[in-house]
């Protein structure tokens, strides 16, 4: 059951309805339509998982020495959008790079989000690669070492 998945996520989101969508969903799913590589990266301003990968000039650098790929940040699981945060670490003044807000704010319980575009998001960080509308790779767990996220991109980018 494991390996169809992976099928059951991108068939289920293929077939949503645009009216199902929350706004910022449907924005997302307009910019992810595009031929050019798109990282979408969901995060929260308290997570320590998510300061940990804006510390050191990890998000700011990675994002800068990538410009022909397009970053959207999504804040999830938090009632403001963390601008202050990204933009003491470096994070925002990039032509490449868009902040949206999430407008469900609750951490836990009913009202936590659980998913964005019909697909699961159960853990932040949490970081999908898309590219000409499809998913490329999905990263559901935890903090990213930028060396991977880098081949991801460069295999992303590549015709398949």
């Amino acid at each position: 059951m494991k390996r169809f998945l992976p099928l059951f996520v991108l068939l289920a989101w293929s077939g949503l309805n645009a009216a199902e969508l929350l706004p910022v969903e449907r924005q997302v799913a307009e910019a992810v339509k595009s031929p050019q590589v798109t990282v979408v990266h969901f995060w929260a301003p308290w997570c320590s998982n998510c300061k940990n990968e804006l510390a050191r000039d990890g998000w700011s650098t990675f994002i800068g020495s990538n410009p022909e790929v397009k970053f959207i940040f999504v804040t999830v699981w938090h009632n403001e959008d963390g601008r202050a945060l990204l933009e003491k670490n470096g994070v925002g003044a990039q032509g490449n790079f868009q902040l949206l807000l999430h407008p469900n704010a609750a951490r836990q319980g009913d009202g936590r989000m659980t998913a964005f575009m019909g697909m699961p998001v159960s853990w932040i960080p949490t970081t999908w690669i898309f590219k000409d509308g499809q998913l490329r790779y999905a990263m559901n767990y935890g903090e990213l070492h930028f060396p991977m996220l880098q081949q991801l991109i460069r295999d992303s980018a590549d015709k398949w």
